[in-house]
């Protein structure tokens, strides 16, 4: 095990685990799990690439300090990059979204600014945008920074390409936020792996790449009211509908027949897998990107049903 220079060198090479006790019969089912990334998520990825590329451009500056808007995650990876590097950093957020996502960013030295829930997602961008111009920070623009999905295929895709080698895969599927995964991933697997079909997930409350109004969701971390700039609209070949409890309990059952912990999103979007594993010819191999830890939601319904009491036994 090497010695890294600092915390972001452990950044990536996640690994994949395999499905043994959910998948339909005849049906192989794996998780990329983005958790085991130091501060357990997907968005450590895009928070290093949008840093460090605006570093080698000279947009971000010594001192300066970085804003973005957030459902969480990728405030959470900012403000650990941000630390690691020595930059200030500010999140705009919608109130709503789970306070120990808030806390999680204070911890790391950050500073919160909360937007109304009227505004929705787009509220908070128009917030991280307004502070960046009033006060001549850096805004990462994480929904338009074309950095977010070139680091997935350096690194996710080609950790994928690394691991599957000599080994079949069929379906490649994720829910989208940016849409950075999904299109950085998809890119790379078009070339290299063209049988693969790319199937997106989204809230069924907010189907906007089907064309559909949005409409609030409990999924946090998928689909703003909005469609971002980085999302290819020919990055995936099927679009899969998750309702909320779906992703609720299904983030359940992955961890009381798998042990694997994953939050509300990580449910939505091995949910969506089990649409495509149930329709899937025999023999069939899925690979599913989980985004992030349940630790993020102890305050959301994911655990509205977990007791704190002594349990009879």
């Amino acid at each position: 095990m090497p010695i890294h220079q600092n915390v972001l060198g452990l950044i990536g090479r996640t690994p994949i685990v395999q499905i043994n006790r959910l998948a339909p019969p005849g049906v192989h089912m794996y998780v990329k799990l983005e958790s085991q990334n130091p501060m357990a998520s997907v968005k450590d990825r895009l928070a290093l690439a949008v840093i460090e590329d605006a570093e080698r451009r000279g947009a971000l500056k010594p001192g300066m300090t970085v804003v973005e808007a957030t459902s969480g995650n990728t405030g959470i990876a900012l403000a650990m990059v941000c630390a690691a590097k020595g930059y200030p950093f500010v999140a705009t957020m919608v109130e709503t979204f789970s306070v120990e996502r808030r806390r999680l960013m204070k911890f790391l030295g950050a500073k919160v600014v909360l937007t109304p829930k009227e505004q929705k997602g787009s509220g908070m961008v128009r917030r991280a945008e307004e502070l960046a111009k009033q006060n001549g920070w850096f805004l990462t623009r994480q929904f338009a920074n074309e950095a977010n999905p070139a680091f997935h295929r350096q690194t996710t895709a080609s950790e994928i390409l690394l691991d599957f080698t000599g080994r079949r895969l069929d379906y490649f599927v994720c829910g989208w936020g940016t849409g950075g995964t999904m299109t950085g991933v998809s890119s790379m697997l078009r070339v290299a792996r063209p049988e693969v079909k790319i199937v997106a997930c989204e809230p069924k409350n907010a189907q906007l790449l089907a064309g559909a109004p949005w409409q609030p969701h409990m999924i946090q971390g998928w689909t703003p009211d909005f469609i971002p700039e980085v999302l290819d609209r020919n990055a995936y070949d099927e679009l899969v509908p998750v309702g909320d409890e779906e992703a609720i309990e299904t983030s359940k059952l992955l961890a009381r027949k798998e042990g694997i912990f994953v939050g509300i999103s990580g449910g939505g979007s091995f949910a969506g897998a089990l649409q495509v594993a149930r329709k899937a010819e025999p023999g069939s191999h899925i690979l599913v990107v989980v985004a992030d830890t349940a630790e993020r939601y102890l305050s959301t319904p994911l655990f509205k049903d977990i007791s704190e009491a002594s349990d009879e036994v």
